[in-house]
């Protein structure tokens, strides 16, 4: 599910920074792309976290997310 937020995000920001620049791009421009790549930055660090604290819960290591508990074969 993470992997389908952060595909949604990266073309969000992309779709709203092709529209800003449909007419040339400004300040106001930059600023708003800037604040789209800093939400987008902090919703993927936030999955992370939350990725880490439920494969702690899980009894997994936190930084290998791929290790699967034999008893959840998901």
């Amino acid at each position: 599910m993470d992997d389908a937020k952060r595909a949604y995000r990266e073309s969000e920001e992309k779709t709203k920074e092709a529209w800003r620049k449909r007419d040339g791009e400004d300040l106001a421009d930059k600023v708003g792309n800037a604040g789209d790549d800093i939400r987008k930055h902090l919703g993927n660090a936030g999955d992370d976290l939350r990725g880490a604290e439920d494969r702690q819960r899980e009894g997994r290591p936190i930084d290998d997310p791929d290790t699967v508990p034999a008893d959840r074969p998901y």
